[in-house]
């Protein structure tokens, strides 16, 4: 199994600056994610699956998250951007087919696929061959499957999205591809996520609203705004 030609064609040229600046924001509010659900660090050996342009590698190497990185990815552009980020911690960057991972069971301490998912034909051929390289693997998605939905892949398909989530239907494809969720959370977008979409003030608001509103109501809040699920998982033995 390997992704199919459109989809290796959407990707080929996919980092440009535009991408490139908002995955620097969305970084460091993904790390955090990491670091609240994965408590014990530096982890030893870390590989980030579909690692884009490198952003997330580069915040896990200046909060020293792990003593080695590891990466693979499906864009060339993204395996350059990568490349001339010159990470001191980074052993291996490789491009792979979406599927297929060249490393051993449980080779990984840690694999983490951050806003990846969301992107995957197969979802559950990928989470199973990421969970096998990895003994925990940190899955991260938008939760876009609100009563917006018909905005949201209107919005969504300009970055690539072609499945959209819920709490409900996340852990739901976690268990059908065969792995124990260890532990789950929902997240609100940063604040200077919100700022950089929206502006300061506007941005500040939503982020009041929103964060506020999942405080409150979190059964209810995600059914109506999109969030950020967050889950640490391995295979089911």
């Amino acid at each position: 199994m390997k992704s199919s030609a459109a989809i290796e064609q959407l990707y080929k040229n996919y980092y440009d600056d535009e991408v490139g600046r908002k995955r620097t924001v969305t970084a460091r509010q993904t790390v955090g994610h990491i670091a609240s659900i994965v408590r014990e660090s530096p982890v030893e050996r870390l590989l980030d699956i579909g690692a884009g342009d490198g952003a997330v590698l580069e915040e896990l190497q200046r909060r020293a998250f792990a003593r080695s990185l590891h990466a693979y990815e499906i864009s060339e552009s993204g395996l350059q951007a990568i490349f001339a980020r010159r990470l001191p911690h980074l052993i291996r960057a490789r491009h792979f087919d979406g599927y297929s991972i060249e490393a051993h069971y449980q080779e990984f301490d840690l694999g983490i696929t951050a806003h990846v998912l969301e992107h995957v034909e197969h979802e559950r051929a990928f989470l199973r061959e990421a969970a096998r390289v990895s003994k925990l693997l940190y899955v991260e998605v938008p939760l876009e499957l609100t009563v917006s939905i018909k905005r949201a892949i209107g919005y969504g398909s300009s970055y690539g999205h072609i499945n959209f989530y819920n709490p409900e239907t996340f852990r739901n494809l976690l268990v059908t591809s065969g792995l124990e969720i260890v532990d789950f959370a929902i997240f609100p977008n940063s604040l200077d996520y919100e700022r950089f979409e929206a502006g300061t003030v506007a941005g500040s608001i939503k982020y009041m609203v929103r964060s506020g509103f999942l405080r409150f109501a979190p059964a209810i809040a995600p059914r109506f705004m999109t969030y950020l699920a967050g889950a640490l998982v391995r295979l089911q033995h």
